[in-house]
């Protein structure tokens, strides 16, 4: 097309620029301190993996494609204050982590492609696997993707008839200490899937697993809907901060 500016799809989106304006027009280049920096953190982390850096170090190297001219460890040491470990960074709803001075859109994106990877990573080995030989797997799953969160999320995995996992999928989202589940809607679900078995999970954002008794009241009521319609109910795991807790073992069910 004639007239096209040719620097046109090359300009960074301005709702992606974390940097001060005055600061990114500046220079395109970064100061020698921070280009120096930033290599020998590459360099060690590619060196000796995840073990050779530690939480901030690592949040560090999610920073520099977000803000690629400022030094960012003060930033990555305020968002582990605040949150307290990598993981609840990478996890904290974007409304809190917009309240941290320096956090604009682009250090978001980033962090949310690094949770979203991690979730598929530990999803990948357990989807459509045999769930009893990839019970440590599915328990790594659940906590990457439910043990940080802030609010209480509820999910029904769906087996088959070799106890192969089919289907995973979320129910329902609620508050810090509630969220509503229907466990007609749950079987409902079990048969358009074709499951003959499922595992209810849902995370305690307070971090104790201990189930309350509206849980034990729940997962009774599902397990009648279930027997019901000749299914199979397995499990249900409460997710805690760094445990969980099994109702199959502990006798609930």
């Amino acid at each position: 097309m004639s007239g096209t500016d040719p620097s046109f799809g090359e300009q960074p989106l301005p709702f992606l620029m974390d940097e001060a304006p005055e600061t990114a027009a500046v220079s395109g280049k970064q100061p020698s301190y921070i280009a120096d920096h930033r290599q020998r953190l590459r360099a060690r982390f590619m060196q000796g993996g995840a073990q050779a850096v530690p939480d901030y170090e690592l949040l560090e190297l999610v920073l520099f494609r977000a803000i690629p001219r400022r030094d960012v460890k003060p930033l990555a040491r305020t968002l582990m204050d605040k949150f307290g470990d990598f993981n609840r960074v990478i996890t904290a709803p974007e409304a809190r982590l917009l309240d941290v001075t320096g956090v604009g859109h682009a250090v978001i994106v980033e962090l949310k492609i690094v949770e979203a990877a991690a979730q598929r990573l530990a999803r990948s080995r357990v989807l459509q696997q045999h769930i009893v030989s990839s019970w440590d797997a599915l328990l790594d799953y659940c906590h990457t993707s439910m043990a940080h969160r802030e609010t209480e999320q509820f999910r029904v995995l769906y087996l088959d008839r070799k106890n192969v996992l089919i289907a995973d999928e979320e129910q329902a989202k609620g508050t810090v200490d509630h969220v509503p589940v229907y466990p007609r809607e749950v079987a409902k679900r079990a048969l358009e899937v074709n499951a003959s078995a499922l595992i209810l999970v849902h995370n305690h954002p307070s971090g104790d697993p201990t189930p309350s008794s509206a849980d034990i009241d729940m997962t009774n009521q599902v397990a009648a809907a279930c027997n019901a319609l000749g299914l199979t109910l397995h499990d249900h795991l409460i997710i805690g901060k760094s445990r969980e807790l099994s109702f199959r073992a502990e006798g609930y069910l």
